[in-house]
């Protein structure tokens, strides 16, 4: 990865979170798939911005000092007067499979590329070293923000940036327009240097019948670097290149199997401990083991952020 540009920009929305704990209760955070990867990278020692638009009311104040205590850097964090982020729910109850509930459809993130500073973010992706983003980032935006985001992500990618890419296709994003989804990740695809997909969310997308086949089909578009994250059988993983040239899809197993607290932010964990990993020059094989370990720390506790005492890659 280029060494003369230092930071990464991820690009999502961020959202007020109420998480209910084990007593019942509910307790105030906030979260976002990007913005926890970025948390995390961060705690790695990786040097990023979070790219995004918030309210000017005291929730959205809230999230830009939490960036801010967490080294995340908010000068891409646009604030639009009289506006308020988005709420999300997050119920555990007793069991391990969380239930979410949105409140987002007037949030400004939606906006970002349509709002009139959105320049400023388009500065900060030319900028950058590593741009990440999700399916969860496309589906916030109208064709026109899509247009704009992945014509600076191009660029971006020209003047020597990579790009990373979590497909996280959640259905209710797209309003189960499954056909419009498909169209807007080919798109992306073809600007993508590194995928991180959960094989899950594959399968429902395209009918892939297993991680090799998910490897394969990203292969397809160029992609040189794939992690398909499997859940407790591990990741499989495919890169091509003459330094990281696999002979076939190399299985890398979890260390330990948990049985999840809370399973919420473990793939922006695993994402985050693999890109810190590669940045810092080690291998595909190795940055999944580092993005497993992270992962399974995350989904030890509750909420999308865990205490920060324990939020270093290993």
């Amino acid at each position: 990865m280029s060494q003369n540009r230092t930071r990464v920009v991820t690009v999502g929305e961020v959202m007020i979170e109420l998480a209910r704990g084990a007593d019942g209760r509910f307790s105030l955070s906030c979260g976002g798939d990007a913005f926890s990867t970025a948390i995390y990278l961060a705690r790695a020692g990786v040097p990023v911005a979070h790219a995004t638009a918030l309210g000017d009311d005291v929730y959205s104040d809230q999230i830009v000092s939490l960036a801010t205590a967490e080294g995340v850097g908010g000068e891409l964090m646009l604030r639009v007067p009289g506006r308020l982020p988005g709420l999300y729910l997050a119920d555990t109850g007793a069991g391990s499979a969380a239930v979410f509930h949105y409140w987002r459809d007037a949030a400004p993130a939606r906006a970002l590329f349509e709002l009139p500073d959105w320049g400023r973010i388009a500065e900060g992706l030319l900028t950058a070293r590593l741009i990440y983003f999700s399916g969860i980032t496309l589906s916030l935006y109208t064709n026109e923000g899509l247009g704009r985001f992945l014509a600076i992500v191009e660029l971006a990618r020209q003047h020597g940036a990579k790009v990373a890419f979590d497909g996280n296709f959640r259905p209710r994003g797209w309003s189960g327009d499954a056909g419009r989804t498909r169209a807007v990740y080919m798109e992306a695809l073809k600007r993508v240097d590194i995928a991180l997909p959960t094989f899950d969310d594959e399968a429902l997308l395209w009918g892939d019948p297993s991680p090799e086949a998910t490897i394969e089909r990203l292969q397809a578009f160029g992609i040189t670097e794939v992690v398909v994250k499997n859940g407790p059988k591990g990741a499989v993983l495919g890169a091509s290149g003459q330094q990281h040239a696999l002979q076939e899809h190399a299985h890398v197993p979890v260390p330990e199997v948990v049985v999840p607290v809370d399973p919420t932010a473990a793939g922006d964990g695993f994402n985050a401990g693999y890109l810190a990993a590669r940045l810092a020059g080690q291998s595909p094989g190795e940055a999944a083991g580092a993005a497993h370990r992270l992962a399974a720390q995350v989904i030890r506790h509750r909420g999308a952020i865990m205490p920060r005492t324990e939020g270093a890659v290993h």
